[in-house]
């Protein structure tokens, strides 16, 4: 954006501009910067100060649209517009900050309240529809800002301490609305009010064909188009609305989809993919690398009183194709949920683990592991596809992708140690039942994964337990030898201390709690004034988490061989088992997708083997 002084007119411009079909409200609060040319103004109308930058001929492109460089049949007011912009049939820009190299075409209204501490700015409300989330959105928020802010509200004077950050923010043009970045386009839109849409050169933003866009962010190389409604709006970087989506007070992360669907009063962390016109994602906190299915209600109903109900999912959540969930209800990390109207509230402790309702026997039934045992190949391009698909250039918001981290190994310890009990328990309870029948088989009953008096039936139980060992040692030894490319017995120094057990996925960057509830003190105490240096500390974070990773992941294995040093032999061990466990992965990705490839009835709809390997490869 232009910063060279501003002058006003002179007067030949004046009269210039007037025989152009301008006019103004008052011509000496019109200023204008170097480069500008009165001769690219047609037909507009200017009221306030504003202020108006370079203009020459040329044309900016946008597909097949060309517009020349200029201003013409606009509503001006109060409002900035930088270099080199072509703006169009605008019936009313008010408060705006327009960038540079801007394209911005048949809108019918922009309007932004100007900066200022006092402004009633507005208010978000995520992850519950009774208001006691709620947080103020601005200009350069991440998706790990939203949730600590939303998430940890019994800090109190924490809360208190963001509130007067954010509004110090807000209160200047870098962090406010009513701002529009440079090389954005804008086009065929009803409304935007009070809106900051980040855009540059690098990673220009574009806003076509929608309804509405009010009180919200647009993050870098975001794309809001085809009749799009969003009120009360966070989102990251790289996030396409489209298709009709209706979103309100919800936070999108970064290289995430949503279309056709409803969506309000939600944290979303980055990757998650909802397109179905019959989807519903309601008061929910969903933590990343997601995907809703078509006719997928999530929050579709609340047990209590009023609306004040919540969903927590884990990253990599997966409801199948019509699953309706109760509120409130918990997921672990990459729960594939099946089909079905599940009656009660849930809490599946079990990650990796496949779900499913079952009316016919009256029971639930959960599967552990069933990713690493039966859906390999899809565990395995989840390792890869989320890292493809990250485009932005920003990356403000730093992301782990890998399902093998310390936050699934965590809740793989801690799947291993309730299948151990629940195990015992049945055991005992059969040979109660049975004491001299050693032939009976043992039903695995699991404790409080479902609300009710209906049975919770764990299946292939020994499967899951040895499936989980296999994958911390997957884990671990893929972290400690760089997947495979280091083979040298990592420093015995990573084995000091005591294995970190609590992370936190703060916007699908990992953090250990203590490291959390140490900046919560730092802000409370006033050591820490404003969002520039939380995010300071996010980077500091993530430059030490390597190592972080490296550490827990020697502790993981250390308590698995119940040792505090790993020596030459047992790592040697180690090595061995890793390379089995990887041709086991390799193996499965190939029999996975041999399924699909052997499937008779997937073939049938091609002419010959020519045909289907042109179309799939």
């Amino acid at each position: 954006m232009k910063t060279s002084p501003f002058r006003e007119l002179t007067r030949q411009e004046v009269e210039q501009l007037e025989q152009h079909g301008n006019r103004a409200e008052n011509w000496s609060a019109v200023l204008v910067g170097d480069g500008f040319d009165a001769n690219f103004l047609y037909n507009n109308v200017f009221m306030g100060q504003v202020c108006l930058g370079a203009l020459e001929r040329g044309f900016l492109h946008d597909g097949d649209l060309h517009l020349p460089e200029g201003i013409c049949n606009c509503m001006i007011a109060n409002a900035m517009i930088g270099d080199h912009c072509a703006v169009h049939n605008v019936r009313m820009l008010s408060g705006y900050r327009v960038g540079d190299g801007c394209l911005l075409f048949n809108i019918d209204e922009m309007t932004a309240t100007p900066p200022n501490m006092n402004n009633d700015y507005p208010w978000l409300e995520p992850m519950n529809e009774n208001g006691g989330r709620k947080i103020m959105p601005f200009g350069g928020m991440t998706i790990g800002d939203a949730y600590l802010w939303a998430k940890y509200r019994d800090h109190a004077l924490m809360v208190e301490r963001l509130e007067v950050m954010t509004r110090q923010r807000l209160a200047t043009r870098e962090g406010g609305y009513g701002r529009v970045g440079s090389h954005c386009v804008i086009k065929n839109t009803h409304t935007l009010n009070n809106v900051a849409v980040l855009s540059d050169e690098e990673t220009p933003t574009r806003i076509e064909d929608c309804i509405v866009l009010a009180d919200g962010v647009v993050g870098y190389g975001c794309t809001c188009e085809y009749g799009c409604i969003a009120k009360r709006f966070v989102l990251g970087e790289h996030v396409h609305l489209e298709f009709g989506v209706r979103l309100n007070d919800t936070v999108v992360g970064d290289n995430s989809t949503i279309a056709r669907c409803e969506v309000g009063n939600n944290i979303i962390f980055p990757a998650h993919e909802q397109h179905h016109n019959n989807s519903f994602l309601i008061a929910s906190l969903v933590m990343g690398q997601s995907n809703l299915a078509a006719g997928c209600t999530v929050g579709s109903n609340h047990n209590g009183r009023t609306a004040d109900n919540e969903i927590v999912a884990g990253r990599g959540f997966w409801p199948g194709l019509c699953t309706s969930l109760k509120h409130s209800s918990s997921f672990a990390s990459y729960c594939l949920l099946a089909k079905g109207a599940y009656p009660a509230e849930l809490s599946i402790t079990l990650p990796f683990a496949l779900v499913n309702n079952n009316p016919g026997k009256n029971r639930l039934e959960v599967m552990p592991a069933y990713w690493w045992m039966y859906n390999m190949y899809a565990l395995n391009r989840n390792i890869t596809k989320f890292a493809k698909r990250d485009k932005r250039k920003k990356k403000a918001q730093h992301i782990v992708f890998t399902p093998f981290a310390p936050d699934t190994a965590e809740e793989i310890v801690n799947g291993r140690q309730l299948l151990k009990y629940w195990t015992e328990q049945a055991y005992l309870q059969t040979k109660a039942q049975s004491p001299h029948d050693k032939t009976e088989p043992i039903e695995v009953v699991a404790f409080g994964m479902e609300k009710g008096k209906r049975k919770v039936t764990v299946l292939k139980a020994a499967q899951g337990y040895k499936a989980y060992e296999e994958m911390l040692i997957y884990y671990a030894m893929n972290t400690l030898t760089n997947d495979g490319e280091n083979n040298a017995l990592p420093e015995s120094q990573l084995g000091e201390g005591e294995r970190v057990r609590e992370w936190v996925n703060l916007g699908g960057q990992l953090v250990p709690q203590a490291d959390l509830d140490q900046l919560i003190g730092q802000i409370e105490k006033g050591e820490i004034n404003s969002w520039d240096e939380i995010h300071e500390r996010y980077n500091q974070w993530w430059a030490e988490y390597p190592e972080l990773c490296r550490r827990h992941a020697y502790h993981t294995l250390c308590d698995l061989l119940m040792t505090r040093k790993i020596d030459e032999e047992q790592w040697q061990q180690l090595l061995q088992r890793y390379n089995t466990i990887r041709q086991y992965v390799a193996d499965q990705v190939r029999i996975t997708r041999q399924k699909d490839e052997e499937n008779l009835f997937r073939q049938m709809t091609y002419r010959n083997d020519a045909e289907l390997q042109a179309v799939l490869g």
